[in-house]
């Protein structure tokens, strides 16, 4: 087992990061023409789905381009934590690598939990759900300030003494792993795998707009923190993707602002200072019931 403490150096870790992030996007696209040809085997392509395709790589274009402003700022804070607050120095080994990984997975589950559950996080996450459809592409759907709330769950971690480029490689070995489960090719793996890992079919509940499947199944790579935290449904009933009103628009602008639009449009339509408050903290849940209260209560 000596080889789990064999060390790294910066250098290495940072060249293997860049490596996953700029091939695997390769192989992604190689996969998602798989799709395709299935969807074509299958004469389920449509102009919807191709336009909807279309603009998931446009948003992800957008996304890079405000990404490239904030990256050093982003990496400048965990150097800052790091280097003056860490609790130990952890040296970058195959071990300290792999429970890095194992720890940016959970902070990624209450990361993405705590997207579902504020109305202001919401508002950017729910461009990814937005999609009618559910392929590799739409993994590459993103909201403008999908970068920012990283930040808050994976910076304990460079408090407890794991090299920001350690993180870095953490997360994006957990976003690569997140990709490959947005598909409908594969349906059920062996049930020990369904049982600790998240799979396809798990994330595809995730992405459920179906009332028995909302808010479930935030896990990352292991499934086990659903399991674990009580967010867990199995894949039953028929999934359908989307969100509630469905967006309906292939319009890469529009999908790109349209949580923020929306929740501007509902903080302007409420009058209490209060409620217009609650909308950027409350769970988009708790909208959707305002909304619903002030219909019944102009009907009668």
């Amino acid at each position: 087992m000596d080889y789990l403490t064999i060390p790294f150096s910066v250098d290495d870790i940072w060249w293997l990061e860049a490596f996953i992030d700029d091939w695997f996007f390769v192989i992604a696209l190689a996969l998602f023409v798989v799709e395709l040809l299935r969807y074509a085997f299958k004469k389920q392509i449509t102009r919807n789905l191709l336009g909807d395709s279309v603009t998931n790589f446009i948003t992800l274009g957008l996304f890079m381009l405000l990404v490239s402003f904030v990256a050093l700022a982003y990496i400048a804070v965990f150097f800052f934590v790091y280097d003056n607050f860490k609790l130990v120095e952890l040296p970058p080994t195959l071990w300290t690598i792999g429970c890095c990984i194992i720890l940016a997975d959970l902070a990624y589950y209450w990361e993405h939990r705590f997207l579902h559950k504020n109305g202001f996080a919401w508002a950017t996450h729910t461009v990814h759900h937005s999609s009618p459809h559910f392929n590799i592409s739409v993994a590459y759907r993103h909201g403008p300030l999908d970068w920012l709330f990283p930040l808050f769950f994976y910076l304990p971690l460079a408090l407890l003494g794991f090299h920001p480029f350690i993180i870095l490689l953490a997360e994006v070995i957990v976003q690569v792993y997140q990709t490959l489960l947005h598909t409908e090719t594969v349906k059920k793996l062996p049930r020990p795998i369904e049982t600790i890992f998240n799979t396809p079919s798990h994330h595809r509940v995730h992405h459920a707009r179906n009332t028995q499947y909302l808010d479930k199944n935030y896990a990352g790579i292991f499934i086990i923190w659903d399991r674990l935290f009580g967010t867990f449904a199995k894949e039953e009933e028929k999934v359908k993707y989307g969100v509630y009103p469905q967006l309906n628009s292939v319009n890469p602008i529009k999908v790109f602002f349209s949580g923020y639009i929306k929740l501007v449009q509902q903080i302007s339509t409420v009058s209490s200072w209060a409620d217009k408050f609650r909308l950027l903290y409350k769970p988009p849940l708790w909208a959707w019931q305002q909304t619903q209260q002030k219909k019944n209560s102009e009907s009668n």
